[in-house]
C-alpha cells in the first residue's frame, strides 16, 4: 500500500503541475463581461477599503472600469450608466454592480494585474492538499483506486469548467473544505466536536454565499437534514445542531446582506437584474444542455454515490451524510435546471461538495470498520 500511495501522490502532482503551466499562460481580461466587473470589484476594494461595499458605479472616478471596457472593444464604453453587470437599483437610483462581494475581495488579496493567476494557482493547490489527505485515509487498494481517480478529477476540475467564472474558484476550495468537515461531522465525532464542525460548516457555507449568491442553495441538504431529524427524535442535541448551524450561516452571509443594504436599499433585496430574476420554469432547452453536459456526468455520480449508500444502512453515520447530499442534490438541481440560462459551471459547486463530502464519509467509515475488526481479533488480556 505504501508504494501505491506514492504512485498515487506522484500522479496528483504531474496533475497539480500540468495546471499550473496551464494557468500561468491565462489572460485576465479575455472579453467577458464578468471577469471586468469581478476585477472591478477587487480594484475597490484596494483603492477604498471595507467601504468597496458601496458599487456605485459613479465611484470610478478613475476611470478603471471604463479603461477595462474600452480594452475589450465595449460600444458604449465612456457610458457607466450602460456598463455591464451594473444594473439600476431603483430603491438607492444607483447603477451598482450585481456579485455578492466575496470574489472581489479574494482577488483583491494579490496585486492588481496578477490576481487571476495566482488565485487559480492557489485552487490547484488546495485540491492537490485534499487529495493527498484522502490517500492518507485510504486503508484498501480499492479505496486508493478511489482515491487516485477522484483526486487527479478533482484537481484538474479546479480550472476547467472553474475557469468560466471567477466566482467558482473560491468556492471550489470551500466546497473541498466543507465537504471534508462534513464527513467528520458525521462520521465518529464526538459531541463537542459535532457542535463545532457543525458551526465550522455552517460559516464555510454562509462564507460561500458571498463568492456567488447560487451557493446559498449548498445549504439546502444541511437544513433539511437538521429539521427533519429534529422533526423525528424531538432531542435537544439535534435542535442545537440545527440552531448552530442557521446561525453560523447567517454570520458567514453578513457581508453580502450589508452590501445588498447600501446599493440595494435592503439587506434582503437582490443586486441583480435581467433574467437572473426570472421566476423558475421548466425549459426544455435548458434541460437538454444540462443532460448533454459533463456536471451532468458528476451529479449521477454524486446521486448514484449516496443511493448505494442509503442502501446499505449498515455503515452508520455515513447513511447521515448521504441523506444530506441527497437533499442538496435535488434542492440545487431542481434550481439550476428550471432557471433561464445554463452555464457548464452552475452545478458544479454541488456537485463537488457532494463528492468531496462522500469520498472522505466513504474513507472514513470504511478505517472505522476495519480498526473495529482488528479490535475485535485481539486477544483478550486476563
Amino acid at each position: 500500500m505504501k508504494y501505491l500511495k506514492v504512485l498515487c501522490c506522484v500522479g496528483f502532482f504531474v496533475v497539480l503541475v500540468s495546471n499550473v503551466l496551464s494557468i500561468s499562460a491565462w489572460n485576465e481580461i479575455r472579453g467577458v463581461y464578468d471577469d471586468i466587473c469581478y476585477l472591478r470589484q477587487a480594484h475597490l476594494f484596494q483603492k477604498f477599503g471595507f467601504s468597496d461595499l458601496d458599487t456605485n458605479v459613479a465611484r470610478d472616478d478613475d476611470d478603471y472600469l471604463s479603461e477595462k471596457l474600452k480594452e475589450i472593444g465595449y460600444p458604449d464604453w465612456n457610458d457607466t450608466s450602460k456598463a455591464p453587470c451594473h444594473p439600476l437599483m431603483p430603491a438607492t437610483n444607483k447603477f451598482v454592480l450585481q456579485y455578492p462581494p466575496g470574489t472581489g475581495f479574494v482577488l483583491a488579496l494579490f496585486p492588481q494585474g496578477f490576481q487571476v493567476i495566482p488565485l487559480y494557482a492557489l485552487t490547484s493547490v488546495v485540491a492537490f492538499g485534499f487529495a493527498l489527505l484522502a490517500t492518507v485515509y485510504a486503508s484498501t487498494v480499492l479505496s486508493l483506486l478511489l482515491v487516485a481517480a477522484f483526486g487527479d478529477a478533482a484537481i484538474y476540475l479546479m480550472i476547467n469548467p472553474t475557469k468560466a467564472s471567477y466566482s467558482m474558484a473560491p468556492t471550489m476550495m470551500v466546497c473541498a473544505l466543507a465537504g471534508f468537515l462534513t464527513a467528520k461531522l458525521f462520521v465518529g465525532e464526538g459531541r463537542v466536536n459535532r457542535l463545532l464542525l457543525t458551526a465550522l460548516i455552517g460559516l464555510l457555507i454562509g462564507l460561500a454565499v458571498n463568492f456567488r449568491l447560487a451557493n446559498l442553495f449548498l445549504s439546502a441538504g444541511y437544513f433539511l437534514f437538521f429539521f427533519v431529524s429534529f422533526l423525528l427524535s424531538r432531542n435537544r442535541e439535534t435542535l442545537q445542531q440545527g440552531m448552530l448551524f442557521a446561525a453560523a450561516f447567517l454570520i458567514g452571509i453578513v457581508p453580502t446582506l450589508l452590501a445588498n443594504a447600501i446599493n440595494a436599499g435592503s439587506a434582503f433585496s437582490t443586486t441583480y437584474g435581467g433574467a437572473d430574476v426570472v421566476p423558475p420554469e421548466l425549459n426544455s432547452g435548458v434541460l437538454w444542455a444540462y443532460f448533454a453536459d459533463p456536471q451532468f456526468v458528476l451529479l449521477v455520480i454524486a446521486g448514484v454515490w449516496a443511493a448505494l449508500i442509503l442502501r446499505l444502512r449498515r455503515l452508520g453515520g455515513v447513511t447521515q451524510v448521504a441523506l444530506v447530499v441527497a437533499g442538496n442534490l435535488v434542492v440545487n438541481s431542481i434550481f439550476f435546471m428550471t432557471h433561464p440560462i445554463f452555464t457548464p459551471y452552475y452545478t458544479i459547486p454541488v456537485a463537488m461538495l457532494s463528492l468531496w463530502t462522500l469520498l472522505f464519509a466513504t474513507l472514513n467509515s470504511h478505517r472505522e470498520t476495519i480498526d473495529d475488526s482488528l479490535a475485535f481479533r485481539q486477544p483478550i488480556k486476563a
